[in-house]
């Protein structure tokens, strides 16, 4: 399984501090504010934090079957036959795999910002696509 370490620390810290923050400020807070006010502060500090979930829930896991790629807001189950390759330039956000049916995705569960970590990542997936596609190395 790949994960980026820096976007986990980065996004639970974040989403903590802001809910925290939300819910110090909703205490807090001047008396004209309303508990439907206070509500509110809390519930968008509670949204924050979702979406902060989301970017750090993203993940590749390999499989004797294929991948599956978990990005933000969608998960997409592939078998192996259907990846054909894997690119990650520098300074891409993270790599994209290109598909049998000539489209691509973003693998968001391999960092870029993590250099060192993502080119290893990388090439541990290119190797596995080397070994677990059906399709012969034209090299």
């Amino acid at each position: 399984m790949w994960r980026p370490r820096t976007t986990r620390v980065v996004a639970y810290t974040t989403a903590g501090v802001v809910v925290l923050g939300l819910a110090a400020l909703a205490v807090v807070v001047a008396p004209q504010f309303k508990l439907f006010d206070r509500v509110l502060m809390v519930a968008f500090g509670m949204v924050v934090a979702w979406v902060l979930h989301m970017l750090a829930r993203c993940r590749v896991t390999a499989d004797d079957e294929g991948l599956t790629v978990v990005n933000a807001f969608n998960t997409r189950r592939l078998a192996w036959p259907e990846v054909l390759g894997v690119s990650m330039t520098e300074g891409d956000p993270w790599p994209t795999l290109d598909l049998a049916d000539g489209t691509s995705i973003g693998a968001m569960g391999i960092n870029g910002a993590e250099k060192a970590l993502a080119a290893r990542q990388v090439t541990e997936l290119e190797s596995l696509l080397r070994t677990r596609s059906e399709t012969p190395d034209p090299a």
